[in-house]
């Protein structure tokens, strides 16, 4: 098991030398991946907080100590202990002080060692074998770099990689899942049998099959709660996702005998109903998939493992796979709106009732969600259904009514 280090270092060294250090021990940690407890936790959870005093002999450099802590408390670990641990590491460094080349080289064997113990934690939890399996893999220039590297090829599978350059700034720069694009160009020229892109931190997972078509988080998750369903593995015969997952989705699980909870945007409140129910899959369209039998944290290249471990076994192309269901056509738009805006359109009984109005229209063949976003100043209308025409004229009256009541009124 590998194990998370809370760090308080101080380097001394000249404001350049302290400069360099910091860029060398931050990329090398991007591709750190630790287990606590034995869960799978993507990314680095040691931020570094502060860089000052350049312009002395001394740079101090702690982590986000507290994000730490908090990420420990949400997971539902008993932080005492940990508490203990961190006073103690942090007292310990504070009586520290180690030289450029000393810190540089225990960063350097943290990583190696969390690296090993992360693939290896992986291997075991994917349990399968990839051997036959020709597969293009977009690395973000990310967290996955490395790791990825390491565990598909030993899963048998024959790969090659993109976006596993990393230099702390090109990160998801026309790499990775938010450029899919590029990976499914690269899977149609090259003659893959499919592609995986994780995005920087690798906690989200999205693929294209051999002909470049995308698969999103939701077909993921339809293809892995089946594969539970068959082994009895899908606990309470649900999936969790949220109010943004196509309605050809909720359709289709519905039609396998498969319940769909429904939560609010974010995959915290997915992991929220899962632990409180129970369930062992949820995640969102974004490709971010909790596993809660192995982990309980998105972890893209988990995710990856699985569903191509699922297609091995299957001997079906990839496309056979996305095929599983047809999606719902969906039109979504943004309506600009500050907070007196958004906390207007809450309070509006009219605009309410103008919006189930143009729901019950659409019956049975499609559905309406407006939500205000939590994150930009912004109210979103998302109509999906069968008639692409018929949506995107409900949209378009909604987004008006908006405007009409609380933008221009």
């Amino acid at each position: 098991m590998a194990h998370s280090a809370i760090m308080s270092v101080r380097i001394t060294g000249n404001a350049d030398d302290a400069v360099k250090a910091f860029e060398k021990t931050t990329t090398k940690a991007a591709a750190f991946g630790s287990a606590i407890g034995g869960l799978a936790v993507k990314g680095v959870t040691a931020l570094w907080d502060t860089v000052k005093g350049f312009a002395g002999d001394v740079v101090n450099m702690s982590d986000s100590t507290d994000k730490f802590m908090n990420t420990m408390s949400f997971a539902g670990i008993d932080t005492a202990n940990v508490e203990k641990a961190s006073k103690a590491a942090r007292d310990y460094a504070d009586r520290t002080v180690y030289d450029l080349s000393t810190i540089q080289n225990t960063t350097a064997q943290l990583a190696a060692n969390g690296i090993k113990d992360y693939t290896d934690h992986l291997y075991e939890s994917i349990n399968g074998d990839l051997s036959g399996l020709n597969i293009c893999i977009d690395c973000a220039n990310g967290a996955s770099a490395v790791v990825a590297q390491k565990l598909f090829p030993r899963l048998g599978a024959k790969c090659t990689f993109i976006g596993i350059t990393p230099d702390g700034a090109n990160i998801n720069k026309d790499v990775g899942s938010t450029h899919l694009d590029n990976l499914e160009k690269a899977v149609v020229e090259g003659g893959f049998d499919c592609g995986i892109a994780f995005d920087g931190d690798a906690d989200r997972c999205l693929a294209c099959d051999e002909k470049g078509r995308e698969m999103d988080g939701d077909k993921i998750i339809a293809l892995l709660a089946m594969t539970m369903k068959e082994k009895d593995r899908l606990d309470g015969d649900t999936a969790v996702v949220t109010v943004m997952s196509n309605l050809g989705f909720i359709k289709y699980m519905e039609s396998q005998g498969i319940h769909t909870e429904k939560t609010a945007v974010g995959d915290r409140y997915v992991l929220e109903n899962m632990r409180e129910n129970g369930y062992a899959i949820g995640g969102e369209q974004s490709g971010h998939v909790i596993l809660l039998h192995h982990t309980t944290t998105g972890d893209g290249e988990l995710t990856a493992g699985k569903l191509l471990k699922l297609l091995a076994k299957s001997g079906k192309k990839m496309s056979e796979l996305n095929g599983i269901y047809a999606q719902y056509p969906q039109v979504l738009v943004n309506v600009a709106a500050n907070a007196a805006q958004k906390a207007a359109y809450k309070e509006d009984k009219v605009l309410a009732d103008f919006i189930e109005n143009e729901q019950q229209k659409l019956m049975d063949m499609g559905r309406v969600l407006v939500r205000v976003s939590g994150t930009e100043p912004k109210i979103r209308v998302m109509v999906e259904g069968q008639d692409l025409e018929a949506i995107d004229l409900c949209a378009k009256r909604i987004v008006d009514k908006i405007n009409e009541r609380i933008i221009e009124g």
